[in-house]
């Protein structure tokens, strides 16, 4: 009760015994207490538990470097990802790479390296590049550019790229809008064989982070929604590769796929996003130099699912899976 509410002619009485409540108030301070305008308070530490000192709260103390016992060492992904591709078959003279984007997370990890021909998963940087040359004209597809964009990716359609190719100025302005996108391993095919593009696993990831708006993305909402739909309706036969890793049918796809003239040998390659274990993941597998097409894409269908392990918890099961078969 505030004093100032106490009868006048009580306080000379009562004078001694506010001193020894005063009194008592300050030593009540020094085990915990605050005074806010009159008014005692606990502070958070009045009731403390009984913790432990540590040893290196001690050493902290005295002034001694100290490790954080609760920082755990950061997943070394690619590691991981390169224990799964042990158990992954690749045949005598061919090579594969492929990278993998957790949007969760924004964890990635990549095996291999070197850079491969992009055979008609080409056509999904194609379609992105046109549709940021009409967002910049303010303007959406035409009828035409639509048809040609429909059956370039869901039917792999060769005649329709070409004339898109043209459409955003050939590799120069597939590079222009690449440069854009992020892709910094990425040339254009010369003249008209968008077929001979050159690309990497991990820029292929940055296509696909701009397509499924893991990124500062230059296309608008309503371009990336276009690419993705048409990705989710692949013709049924060429419905291979990553989403080999998916849980059913939840993939958005791409795949490319050309035999060599010069050695017989298949580029086989597939980009995409796969849903697995209730997650998200953009995935990016090429390869070269294998015997036949089928050899082509089981090689890139096992490089997805081993990429996937990686985020999905089964790496160490193949891992473990390599090094009894070797």
């Amino acid at each position: 009760m505030d004093s100032s509410s106490r009868p006048r002619r009580r306080r000379r009485a009562r004078r001694p015994r506010r001193r020894a409540l005063f009194s008592l108030a300050l030593a009540f301070l020094t085990v915990g207490c605050g005074t806010v305008a009159g008014t005692m308070y606990m502070t958070s530490w009045a009731h403390p538990r009984a913790e432990p000192v540590s040893s290196s709260a001690s050493r902290a103390a005295d002034g001694e470097e100290t490790v954080e016992s609760a920082t755990e060492a950061a997943v070394d992904r690619d590691a991981l990802l390169a224990a799964a591709m042990g158990s992954v078959g690749v045949a005598d003279g061919a090579e594969v790479s492929v990278a993998v984007f957790d949007p969760d997370s924004g964890e990635a990890a990549s095996y291999g390296g070197g850079v491969f021909d992009t055979a008609s998963i080409v056509k999904v940087d194609i379609l992105a590049a046109l549709l940021l040359r009409a967002q910049d004209a303010g303007r959406t597809l035409t009828a035409e550019e639509k048809t040609y964009a429909a059956a370039m990716i869901e039917n792999s359609d060769n005649d329709s790229t070409s004339a898109l190719w043209r459409a955003i100025g050939t590799a120069d302005g597939l590079d222009a809008a690449n440069e854009r996108f992020g892709l910094t391993r990425t040339a254009g095919g010369d003249g008209p064989l968008w077929g001979l593009t050159q690309t990497t696993a991990t820029d292929q990831i940055a296509l696909l982070r701009q397509v499924f708006g893991t990124a500062d993305t230059e296309l608008g909402e309503a371009s990336r929604a276009y690419v993705r739909e048409l990705m989710e309706r692949i013709a049924a036969g060429q419905r291979w590769g990553v989403s080999a890793a998916a849980d059913g049918a939840a993939w958005a796809l791409k795949n490319g796929w050309l035999r060599r003239s010069t050695t017989g040998l298949w580029v086989i390659n597939s980009i995409g996003r796969v849903t697995a274990g209730g997650h998200d993941y953009l995935v990016a597998a090429l390869s070269r130099g294998s015997a036949t097409q089928e050899e082509g894409i089981a090689l890139t269908e096992a490089a997805a699912r081993a990429a996937v392990s990686v985020f999905t918890g089964n790496a160490a099961d193949d891992a473990a899976g390599a090094q009894s078969a070797s």
